[in-house]
């Protein structure tokens, strides 16, 4: 047995290697990105970042068909996009065991919206299992296979963020054997999903519920921890920790099975303590559940049903119940001295010259003294640090929901009558994940829309993960490279228009065209990410011919602040010459680099 310090996701990528998977997919995605991320570290292992989750689904229950463990993982709302693959996996059953991670986000630190996954797992009727820290993340996934095979069901893994991104000691066990050659066996009733084979499976996966939840009455994932008779909690995941800080003297019932529930545990739990309370974050499945046993229990009546739990919120809500006197416990308050971070593209972002013209020719922003104008141009966005662009100065970005969904937006609105022609706004990564079905459907139903794709060759937002058009495999790699431009013109778009980000003008002669054709037209703006690329240039200076007009403020680049009554430019961060865009807006000709000379 060996000791080392994993944060939940590297333990789950443990787990998992340690379960004898010989396939990982995924698609990146916080808080669930590093899981992939450390099963990659290891050759052993086929890894891959798949197109997009549904995709991901998909080639993990492949392997599994062949016999063969597959992990699968990805953030909440991921599992929406792999809501009909998932179904299908919940149907059809496995081969080799398939454990699918979704990683929920209490609080909303990186997503668009809070989701509780739970709900799929009750809707795929396939068990969920809640670690609450490290070691049980190592330790759940390891068993999650073992319940895959033994119950013919994928398994839905559920971390959340405190979970996914802690670290705690794990005491890992030895690897399982996992040298068995892939082969497929001939099943049409199990593996065709023909009508007259998925009617013949539900009552199989009915039936297959009913063991699970037997099975759950005894498993040693779910535990009791006798205390009081006075207060019984009912918990998963990381409420559990939370909850055992502010109650410490309570009778605890820890599920680390959420679905389907131990029914005669739970009843044998509530008669042994005068009151039960369920403490779980985001909704109340546990309590739904409990409360159709026919047991008095507390909960969301109590505790928030949104945002992210903590020993505070758990405590202020339990004196609002009057579960408490005081609150025993008061987190430190950050310091004060710590600096501001307002949300920001990055110094020498290759997006920031589109959204500073997108901006400027739609009257988003003005000088300082200026007279504001009415808004122009409709700009639909979508998931990745590009939609940093709807925030001040740039303010170029007016809807963003979902992956891919900013050209369907667009396409939608010029197809409802909207007179101007819109913009859709998309990164390359989320183009090759969901963006490309809007394209095809704006090609078929002849939408005369602009797309513009912002193509810096990888998925930056979550930490420079490849994808199809980066290049670059899971573990760093080369591969085919598939260029956006040559599918986008096979795709059947006759204006496909190429231009560099860093040229202002280029940039700004392109979109007036795309705006006042007529057709779908498609420009393409290519330049490096630059904290992927690390290069950097002789940094730019601002000299005496400064008049403090703020133009190059516009543009939103971090290096660039004003100082007291002075603008500067933060030179340990200025990337130069790869970047120049608050150089070519200066009126001036105020901005050179260090050696120039006024």
């Amino acid at each position: 047995m060996k000791r080392q310090l994993l944060s939940g996701n590297e333990s789950i990528a443990m787990g998992a290697a340690h379960a004898g998977i010989r396939l990982a997919a995924a698609y990146p995605g916080t808080p669930s990105t590093e899981i992939l991320e450390a099963v990659a570290r290891l050759p052993q292992i086929y890894t891959e970042w798949s197109s997009n989750e549904a995709v991901a689904v998909e080639v993990g229950l492949g392997a599994s068909y062949a016999g063969i463990r597959a992990l699968v993982s990805m953030k909440h709302v991921g599992l929406n996009v792999a809501a009909d693959a998932f179904m299908s996996a919940a149907t059809t059953g496995v081969r080799g065991g398939l454990v699918i991670v979704s990683a929920d986000d209490p609080g909303i630190h990186s997503s668009q919206n809070e989701q509780d996954s739970r709900n799929y797992a009750r809707l795929g009727k396939v068990p969920c299992l809640e670690p609450s820290n490290s070691q049980e993340a190592y330790n759940f996934t390891r068993a999650a296979f073992q319940i895959s095979e033994d119950f013919d069901t994928p398994v839905l893994l559920r971390p959340t963020t405190r979970v996914c991104h802690s670290k705690s000691v794990v005491e890992t066990k030895e690897t399982i054997s996992n040298d068995a050659k892939a082969t497929f066996k001939h099943d049409h009733g199990k593996l065709v999903m023909l009508p007259g084979a998925a009617r013949e499976r539900g009552p199989k996966l009915t039936e297959r519920l009913k063991k699970l939840a037997e099975y759950a009455e005894t498993s040693p994932l779910n535990t009791v921890i006798s205390g009081s008779t006075k207060l019984g909690i009912i918990t998963s995941g990381i409420s559990f920790h939370y909850a055992r800080e502010i109650f410490p003297e309570a009778s605890y019932l820890k599920l680390g099975i959420s679905y389907p529930l131990p029914i005669k545990l739970i009843n044998q739990f509530s008669q042994q303590v005068e009151k039960i309370v369920v403490i779980e974050e985001l909704e109340g499945f546990l309590e739904l559940h409990i409360k159709a046993m026919g047991l008095s229990v507390h909960g969301k009546d109590y505790f928030p049903i949104e945002g992210e739990f903590s020993p505070d919120v758990v405590s202020a809500a339990a004196i609002r119940a009057g579960l408490l006197d005081v609150q025993p416990h008061k987190s430190v308050a950050p310091a004060s001295s710590l600096a501001k971070r307002p949300p920001l593209l990055c110094p020498g972002c290759p997006h920031s010259g589109i959204f500073f013209t997108l901006s400027t020719l739609g009257h988003r922003s003005t000088l300082p003294g200026k007279i504001t104008r009415t808004p122009k141009l409709t700009i639909c966005g979508d998931i990745g640090c590009y939609t940093l662009g709807a925030y001040p100065p740039l303010s170029a970005i007016d809807t963003c929901g979902c992956m891919g969904a900013g050209i369907s937006h667009a396409a939608g609105m010029t197809k409802a009558g909207l007179e101007e022609k819109p913009l859709a706004v998309i990164g390359d990564s989320t183009f090759m994940h969901s963006g490309i079905n809007g394209l095809l459907n704006a090609v078929y139903n002849q939408s005369n829309i602009c797309i513009l794709i912002l193509d810096n060759s990888t998925t930056a937002m979550t930490g420079h993960q490849g994808h199809p058009g980066s290049g670059a495999s899971s573990a760093g790699q080369p591969v085919t490279k598939i260029s956006i431009e040559e599918l986008v013109r096979g795709a059947g778009v006759r204006q496909v228009t190429v231009v560099d980000a860093f040229n202002l003008k280029s940039i700004r002669a392109a979109l007036k065209q795309s705006m006042d054709s007529p057709e779908l037209e498609v420009i393409i703006i290519h330049g490096d990410c630059p904290t992927l690329t690390r290069k950097r240039g002789k940094p730019r200076q601002i000299n005496t011919r400064c008049d403090d007009c703020g133009a190059c403020l516009l543009i939103g680049c971090s290096a660039i602040q004003r100082d007291g009554s002075s603008i500067i430019i933060d030179q340990s961060v200025c990337v130069g010459e790869y970047c120049t865009l608050c150089q070519q807006i200066c009126p001036k000709d105020a901005i050179t680099d260090l050696e120039s000379t006024v």
